[in-house]
């Protein structure tokens, strides 16, 4: 598997992307990894890594987008960006995947700028997967479509579905709408008319119909379906949320504790490694024409490895086929 990998993305970009690109090669004799950035950079890092492995290779790039820059106009600005590089790369089959952890709206404007969608794909969402009280569950869309309509609202549920099955292991994933209440005929006329196309299509049983935030953590439905602007919304509350109640316990429940301060300070370290974003890797990006995973902006080089695999698994499990396959026999009603 050959993959397009961001160099320049990322808070702390070029290093960390170069240090996960080596540690995923190392791990996978069967992956190959492009470097897309800024050659002058990427050398005298490469150099003093010692690694050397024709399964590295360096893209060119003269230039790149920062997180202070709006995408569309820094896109078209800098047509030649890593990020465009890496999309015109895979839209020309040179690789089969683009990993970034650079400008979430930059990674997303650049592939919709491709329009490499997979057949019947209306619009492409951002699917992350969070921990509840009983495993994992898929909230999509994150942040690539915040003006989504009734009909890509329908396809993320099938999407995130099949996101569910075939990569969390979920055998029978439930799908719900995230609203405002569980009755029928909450929500705005977005939310209203999905739920009416969900509830009236072969999902089934499947579609449990509305939910609320709340369930989400609690594990009550597998799959939440959400525009991009709810979405994104949802997503940094829980990171900020997390990181606060992580520094209360730690501040006035194990701080306070005697002799066993030390063993619940490592249990909580454990906890907070095990639901860390890097162990995740990234987000899949479900509905294009190939693969792509966008990492967090302050990843580091164990999220990139870790994304890098992702990237393999949704070859190896050919994600892509069983999305197309699902849209066929879940149409639009």
């Amino acid at each position: 598997m050959r993959i397009a990998l961001d160099a320049m993305g990322g808070d702390y970009a070029p290093s960390p992307n170069i240090d996960g690109a080596i540690a995923a090669l190392q791990a996978h004799p069967e992956l190959e990894v492009v470097l897309v950035g800024d050659q002058p950079q990427l050398d005298p890092l490469l150099a003093k890594s010692g690694f050397s492995d024709p399964r590295l290779t360096v893209r060119h790039s003269d230039s790149w987008i920062t997180m202070e820059e709006k995408p569309t106009e820094a896109l078209r600005k800098k047509p030649t960006c890593s990020i465009s590089v890496c999309w015109q790369m895979m839209a020309g089959r040179e690789v089969d995947a683009v990993v970034s952890a650079g400008h979430t709206g930059a990674v997303v404007a650049a592939g919709l700028k491709t329009r490499l969608y997979l057949k019947h794909v209306k619009r492409p969402g951002i699917a992350v997967a969070l921990p509840t009280q009983k495993g994992r569950a898929v909230l999509m869309d994150v942040g690539a479509n915040p003006a989504a309509r009734p009909e890509h609202l329908f396809q993320y549920g099938i999407m995130g579905l099949v996101y569910a099955r075939d990569i969390l292991g979920i055998e029978n994933p439930r799908v719900g709408l995230m609203n405002i209440g569980s009755e029928d005929g909450k929500g705005n006329d977005l939310y209203r008319e999905t739920h009416s196309l969900l509830q009236n299509s072969r999902l089934g049983a499947a579609y449990i119909g509305n939910v609320e935030g709340r369930d989400l953590y609690q594990g009550n439905v597998d799959v939440i379906i959400c525009e991009g602007f709810v979405g994104n919304v949802v997503l940094k509350v829980s990171e900020g949320m997390a990181d606060f109640l992580f520094k209360t316990v730690a501040r006035e429940v194990i701080g306070k504790l005697g002799a066993e301060r030390d063993q619940g300070m490592q249990a909580l370290h454990n906890v907070g490694k095990r639901y860390h974003y890097s162990e995740e890797g990234g987000a899949p990006l479900l509905g294009i024409d190939g693969i792509c995973i966008i990492c967090h902006g302050s990843s580091n080089g164990l999220s990139i490895r870790n994304a890098l695999k992702v990237a393999m698994t949704f070859k190896d499990r050919e994600i892509n086929s069983s999305i197309s396959a699902a849209l066929v026999e879940m149409p639009l009603a």
